[in-house]
């Protein structure tokens, strides 16, 4: 039996989502990106789970595409697309982005898709030694995986510019400079941080953290006007939940609200 590429643990309300190709620096071939899509896709449908955490086997994050795997399968993409139908796309290119928040964990080097799938999360925790680089236009491409949309949503158009023109190398420090990651932790403490970071969101209200997911999003895809357009639809579905009962009697007793997601 072949070894899965990418490893899925259910942990309460948390999906840990591991990478495990080290011996290859957990570089993206088809059967890694399809096994990737389902764990996104059982995230998504599961309604026991809140948050998902990405992390990696090994010393590195992952090494981007494995460029001769991903060859031998593009004459077959048309056919049998990199992520298969009716599942999320982890990068949000093809499909919308999974509506539950993901955490990721990184360490050693990470690469090109690598970067995008981070900024497609949420929130990112870096090991100090992790080194980064969109190196696409070094080979001749551009970054494909949403980065030409969300290196500018996440940093700025002009600090995008700076590292997705030119291919250079940064530390974790400059990536939290810059906002690709929001927080530096001393090597091997990056995946209990993201851990414990998903932990905190899934305690939350599922339905208000869903909430907040569609309406940024809605705001960078159409624009603020639109987004603010429809909060007041959102927050009134919110106020008839059992979620925003429990939240106010937890505020009234000044207990700690367990929430349920309905």
């Amino acid at each position: 039996m072949d070894q899965s590429h990418i490893l899925v643990e259910k942990r309460g309300h948390l999906l840990l989502i591991g990478f495990n190709r080290p011996e290859k620096l957990n570089a993206f071939t088809p059967e890694l990106i399809h096994e990737l899509a389902a764990a996104y896709t059982q995230l998504a449908k599961d309604p026991e789970l809140r948050c998902g955490v990405v992390w990696a086997q090994g010393k590195d994050f992952t090494a981007g595409l494995d460029m001769p795997a991903i060859a031998k399968y593009l004459p077959k993409s048309l056919i049998k697309p990199l992520v298969p139908r009716g599942m999320i796309d982890p990068w949000g290119v093809s499909t919308p982005q999974c509506p539950k928040p993901i955490v990721t964990a990184v360490q050693g080097r990470c690469f090109t898709l690598g970067i995008e799938l981070m900024l497609s999360g949420q929130v990112s925790v870096a090991a100090e030694s992790a080194k980064f680089t969109q190196y696409e236009v070094s080979r001749g491409l551009f970054p494909f995986g949403g980065g030409t949309v969300r290196w500018p949503q996440s940093v700025g158009l002009n600090n995008a510019y700076r590292y997705i023109l030119t291919g250079d190398w940064f530390d974790a420090h400059e990536a939290y400079r810059l906002g690709v990651v929001q927080q530096v932790v001393p090597d091997g403490q990056e995946l209990q941080t993201a851990i414990e970071i998903a932990q905190k969101i899934a305690a939350q209200a599922p339905l208000g953290v869903q909430a907040i997911l569609k309406s940024t999003r809605l705001a960078q895809a159409e624009g603020s006007r639109t987004a603010l357009s429809r909060i007041k639809w959102q927050i009134l579905r919110l106020f008839l939940s059992k979620d925003a009962k429990r939240g106010v009697e937890a505020f009234k007793n000044r207990t700690t609200a367990k929430f349920e997601g309905n």
